[in-house]
């Protein structure tokens, strides 16, 4: 029985890649997930879930988490005028943190072995999704091929071809 990895999806470049590298190479079960905390019709969202099973994910689900988000952070935010350099509002950084916490409960739902996500290495991104791994799944492996690999766009896009994927790189 090959072990579970719990993926956070978005559909783009870095997780479609995630997909068929932990599947086709390191042998892992993949189960995806996509947190919408706004930003997405249902129809991109169903776009999103078709790709994700053509690119051979095991199980796909979608958070609706755009209440919660609003409820339990972004209220506080708008009301007690949260801007980083007086301009800049944090809702960005606070969106990696609710979708971290939502990847992390279906990761322990799952009783995944493993939970990834694809971050570059690039950004705080990283940090808030390891830290949330960290607190709420402790021991649980983190992957994160894209960053420990150090690929380049143009690598992902070659793996993908290779494998037969058929998406918008002009868009990736």
């Amino acid at each position: 029985m090959s072990k579970k990895v719990v993926l956070g999806f978005s559909g783009g470049l870095d997780t479609s890649y995630c997909v068929k590298y932990l599947a086709e190479d390191c042998g892992y079960e993949v189960h995806s997930i996509i947190v919408n905390t706004g930003g997405f019709s249902e129809e991109e969202l169903k776009k999103i879930e078709a790709h994700a099973h053509k690119l051979g994910v095991k199980s796909h689900k979608t958070v609706n988490a755009v209440k919660t988000y609003y409820d339990r952070i972004i209220r506080f935010l708008v009301y007690g005028n949260v801007l980083k350099n007086n301009t800049y509002p944090l809702s960005v950084s606070a969106e990696r943190l609710s979708q971290a916490l939502h990847i992390a409960e279906h990761a322990a739902d799952l009783k995944a072995d493993a939970v990834a996500h694809g971050s570059t290495g690039a950004g705080n991104d990283q940090v808030r999704f390891d830290m949330i791994f960290h607190i709420m799944i402790p021991g649980v492996e983190i992957i994160t091929p894209i960053r420990d690999l150090r690929l380049s766009r143009e690598e992902e896009i070659e793996y993908l071809k290779a494998k037969g994927v058929d998406m918008n790189f002009d868009k990736a």
